[in-house]
């Protein structure tokens, strides 16, 4: 009789634990899903805020680069259409040509960066990002239905419809009990708690969107049955519940991590990163950027007044195959700097060498 007596409480005491833990969960999975979202939302906007910044900064560096670039062509062009060669001569001077588009000085066509193709770019640069902050949360259509929003097939509009219906008759049923089982509508201490004890159990299943649930304890009440409020059927079925709800989280939490992960390892995300990095650091690696697009406008703007010497017949053939100079000196700081290296790599300073 003893053990009889002992049973029933330790399995209650059981689920209640088992219940506690479970919302605990839920609470953390719900708090650490909305902390993610956040970050990858923030993540996403620095990337465009960055995309932005570059643009707009290098917008005038990079216009300047085209203008010239188009100028080299049309020097070209006019150089083929009004200078007579030898057949050698001419070959010389296309592979001239050739050799600044394959060594990546001048583009392999005319190309031109006005300032709506460059915000066409600037478009096109984050193509395939996140979804806006209008757009479904992450994990709609999870249950079932894969349309993208606005294209919603006529399976999702009656499924629509049909938790319409549903709401609405959870809630009628939910007012129906509640007019019955109300605390404040008795008086006595006893029905009180007894009333108490069953509007949670009305509470939770309404809460969980739990039709039959109501229906039942509808019926239990019409046909005079007792009703059972935090029993041990009622905590299992509510610990049941909340496993398969904080399962769903437990995805949807690994599935944002991994979003945000992926989205971190594009050349976009790592460009934020080393953003983020270098400003740690003092630096401002736009303003790098530009100064190194501006050192090799100088580079191009003295091959280009190079080719247009040639045009104007300023420089011999045999000069403008020896290179202009910006370029020979380039070429001869190059093989410097290698024979540096190699001599690092031997352990030698050039002291010693010489």
């Amino acid at each position: 009789m003893s053990g009889k007596v002992l049973q029933s409480p330790l399995a209650l005491s059981s689920l209640h634990f088992r219940l506690e833990e479970l919302e605990k969960e839920n609470f953390w999975l719900l708090k650490q899903i909305k902390r993610k979202r956040t970050e990858l939302k923030n993540f996403v906007e620095q990337m465009r805020s960055l995309g932005t910044e570059i643009f707009t900064r290098s917008a005038p560096s990079l216009n300047k680069v085209a203008e010239i670039d188009k100028e080299i062509h049309t020097l070209f062009a006019e150089i083929f259409n009004t200078r007579k060669f030898g057949k050698k001569s001419k070959k010389d001077v296309e592979a001239v040509y050739v050799n600044l588009q394959m060594a990546g000085i001048i583009s392999p066509r005319q190309n031109t960066f006005t300032e709506d193709e460059l915000a066409d770019e600037e478009s096109d640069f984050f193509d395939g990002e996140q979804q806006e902050d209008d757009s479904p949360p992450f994990g709609a259509g999870f249950y079932g239905g894969g349309n993208a929003p606005g294209e919603m097939g006529d399976d999702d509009s009656s499924a629509r419809e049909d938790r319409k219906s549903d709401s609405k008759s959870i809630r009628k049923a939910f007012l129906r009990l509640a007019e019955i089982f109300h605390p404040d509508k008795v008086n006595d201490d006893q029905t009180q708690t007894e009333y108490t004890e069953i509007m949670k159990e009305i509470n939770a299943a309404y809460q969980e969107g739990d039709l039959a649930r109501l229906l039942e304890i509808e019926k239990q009440h019409q046909v005079g049955e007792k009703i059972s409020g935090n029993g041990e059927d009622g905590l299992s079925k509510r610990c049941n519940l909340l496993e398969k709800d904080n399962e769903f989280l437990k995805e949807q939490y690994d599935n944002l991590k991994q979003e945000l992960r992926s989205v971190k390892r594009t050349p976009e995300g790592t460009m934020v990163s080393d953003f983020r990095r270098a400003k740690k650091e003092g630096v401002d690696p736009i303003a790098m950027m530009i100064e190194q697009v501006e050192s090799e406008t100088e580079v191009i703007s003295s091959i280009r007044d190079f080719i247009r010497d040639f045009k104007d017949k300023k420089v011999s053939i045999k000069e403008f195959l020896q290179g202009p100079p910006v370029l020979r000196h380039m070429q001869m700081q190059r093989m410097e700097d290698l024979f540096d290296e190699m001599l690092e790599e031997l352990g030698l300073e050039v002291e010693d060498w010489e």
